[in-house]
């Protein structure tokens, strides 16, 4: 096995074409945008993603592209601090950063760019297996074999539709629906993450680095037909959950009504039996998505440092396959698992769910209670 085409040039697709090429193989990577994406929320790449970044060489990049924020502040429905914690990637652990996901994807991708070919601006449009590859028709490119053929194209993934069967049989709405935005001025602080909570909402304001980002977090059901490209029923959805809400969230909502575009999408697990049929496998978000609430980047980057691990040490690609999922779904399965948990502690369903937060976030280690800095100390719940 020679030929390896990818499906998505972002966090799993870029370090995917990075590995593969110290494996000896040649990868392509399709990605239906021009180019790299120029816009998304900070993650964090901690845990098993970290190693792996080293051994790229890129952990100094990462740490100059990092955001400056080391605190998360809770605030009272008012906007008044109650609480503040050290930020995750604040706290020295393991060497852990938090940047944006774009800045990330795009480090990446200069990482795999020399090595690898890239195809930017189009997509897979068929894909025909048999025992010794895959015929892969293309929207722009000629068609071509591959040994191999990848999708690391996200949650929405094109290779998992064709290969695995329609969205709705693996991707799971949790209850919760995201929309970021730039909000095209710094934040008041560098340093500091707002979080305001209401029952089944929240609304953040996150300083990036020199650009603050807004999000919406909420709670509702599953919205019948929601197209994930229709960005004006998106704006229309996030106007209505946030309708008389406090704080700063009527500027927020200002903003997105300005806004020509803004992520939006429902806060999704994505769950199958196997991560690949034949000469076709999944990673990153396309197999095991944990949107928003289950380390996602530094699993994207883990997943397909051992796809590419896996490929290089088994001759046979079955075996390999076999391998990679055995290895990686034991990182994955503890998240998935979590997500229930992770969600009740970013947007708790009711008041009382949020009061009881907020007292633990004030009494976990590193969480403190105060008024704006400088300000009179408050231990008055929220």
């Amino acid at each position: 096995m020679t030929d390896v085409l990818i499906c998505g040039a972002g966090i799993a697709g870029s370090t995917l074409a990075y590995w593969l090429v110290r494996a000896g193989l040649r990868p392509t990577v399709v990605e239906r945008a021009p180019g790299t994406r120029s816009s998304g929320n900070p993650v964090d790449v901690r845990g098993p993603a970290v190693p792996v970044a080293e051994a790229m060489g890129l952990m100094p990049g990462l740490r100059a592209a990092a955001t400056a924020a080391t605190t998360v502040t809770l605030l009272a429905p008012s906007g008044r601090r109650i609480a503040r914690m050290a930020a995750p990637a604040a706290r020295g652990r393991g060497g852990e950063v938090e940047i944006a996901r774009a800045d990330l994807a795009a480090i990446l991708y200069e990482a795999a760019r020399p090595d690898a070919e890239f195809l930017f601006g189009d997509t897979i449009t068929a894909l025909h297996p048999d025992a010794a590859g895959v015929d892969v028709q293309f929207d722009r490119s000629p068609g071509r074999r591959f040994d191999l053929v990848v999708g690391a194209d996200g949650l929405h993934s094109t290779v998992r539709r064709l290969a695995f069967g329609p969205e709705r049989d693996h991707v799971h709405h949790l209850g919760l629906y995201v929309a970021t935005l730039p909000l095209g001025r710094p934040a008041e602080r560098a340093d500091e993450v707002l979080l305001h909570n209401t029952p089944g909402r929240l609304a953040s304001i996150h300083p990036a680095r020199g650009e603050a980002i807004a999000a919406f977090i909420f709670r509702g059901p599953t919205l019948p037909d929601l197209d994930y490209r229709d960005t004006e029923r998106h704006r229309r959805v996030v106007l209505d959950a946030y309708a008389g809400a406090g704080w700063e969230v009527p500027r927020l909502l200002d903003a997105l009504r300005k806004a020509d575009d803004f992520y939006f999408d429902a806060v999704s697990a994505v769950r199958l039996d196997a991560w690949s049929r034949g000469r076709i496998a999944l990673v990153g978000d396309a197999a095991s998505c944990v949107s928003l609430l289950g380390d996602g980047s530094s699993l994207a980057i883990a997943g397909a440092h051992t796809l590419a691990d896996a490929l290089a040490n088994h001759a046979d690609v079955a075996e390999a396959l076999r391998v990679y999922e055995h290895r990686h779904r034991k990182l994955v399965a503890p998240k998935q698992r979590n997500i229930g948990f992770a969600a009740g502690m970013l947007v708790p369903k009711t008041r009382l769910g949020v009061g009881a937060r907020n007292l633990a976030a004030r009494v976990m280690p590193g969480g403190r209670t105060g008024g704006r800095p400088g300000g009179r100390r408050s231990n008055q719940a929220a």
